[in-house]
């Protein structure tokens, strides 16, 4: 497949999902040659702006440069399905203090995440903790992400990790989340694959992962040539001070002397 040539400062970003297509492009004319080029080889479609996509609503507001992204109609179809569609909304997912241990399902081996991990062999304290989950999107289900339109774009990452939260391995799970323009774009919680020992490398650790990821997503926005720089240096977010400390100085000592190398790469 070929396209012709354009100048780099115009372009087209073509993102496909099965057999859904979704177009973007700085200039019209190559959104309309493309959709062209495209519909002569194969048999298309042109449903025109997106407005649903994976269960995701699309919201625009072109003279104010704002647009959003919802999944209320997807939460309504969850919350219909389990019969709470009425149900009393909840303020939290998961109340402070709550563990989940695989000792209340000895059979399932997932560890995806907290649901996930017990979907084989829920006990009656899994569907309540689930239903409390659902009570919480009843509240928040009209919420959305709203971008708006920027002429300063700088990534900042936040990164944060518990310690030993996992009753059955002791593993710590570890997150991040990236903004751009002031607005989330990429996000991610996972369990660490060591058990550490004290709350200074947990942090450490998701920090580095933090890192990884947001160096490529640096790369990533400025591969595509829609802005013409993103700031630089990245910056990650940690509340842990020691953490902090031990990624400025570089140093190995007794208490950091088992990290993994790559960590400090």
């Amino acid at each position: 497949m070929h396209i012709p040539q354009v100048q780099w400062e115009q372009f087209i970003i073509l993102v496909l999902y099965v057999n859904d297509i979704l177009l973007a492009s700085s200039d019209v004319g190559l959104l309309h040659e493309t959709k062209r080029f495209l519909s002569s080889k194969f048999d298309m479609k042109d449903l025109g702006d997106a407005s649903f996509v994976l269960g995701i609503q699309i919201y625009r507001d072109r003279p104010r440069g704002i647009l959003g992204l919802s999944q209320k109609a997807y939460i309504d179809k969850v919350l219909s399905r389990f019969g709470m569609s009425n149900c009393a909304p909840g303020d939290m997912p998961v109340a402070k203090g709550d563990k989940f241990s695989l000792h209340q399902c000895p059979k399932n081996e997932l560890e995806k995440n907290d649901m996930e991990r017990y979907l084989s062999n829920p006990s009656m304290d899994h569907w309540k903790k689930a239903k409390r989950v659902m009570r919480y999107l009843q509240r928040t289900k009209d919420y959305m992400l709203t971008y708006r339109r920027s002429s300063h774009l700088e990534i900042v990452g936040y990164s944060d990790s518990d310690f030993a939260g996992c009753l059955d391995s002791r593993r710590s799970t570890s997150g991040y989340i990236f903004m751009l323009a002031g607005r989330a774009v990429s996000w991610k919680s996972v369990k660490q694959t060591l058990i550490a020992s004290s709350t200074m490398e947990v942090e450490f650790i998701a920090c580095y992962e933090a890192s990884n990821h947001g160096l490529w997503l640096r790369n990533f926005i400025t591969w595509l040539r829609i802005v013409d720089r993103i700031e630089k240096p990245l910056r990650i977010n940690c509340d842990n001070k020691v953490a902090e400390l031990y990624s400025k100085n570089n140093r190995s000592s007794s208490k950091s002397k088992h990290i993994d190398i790559s960590s400090w790469l």
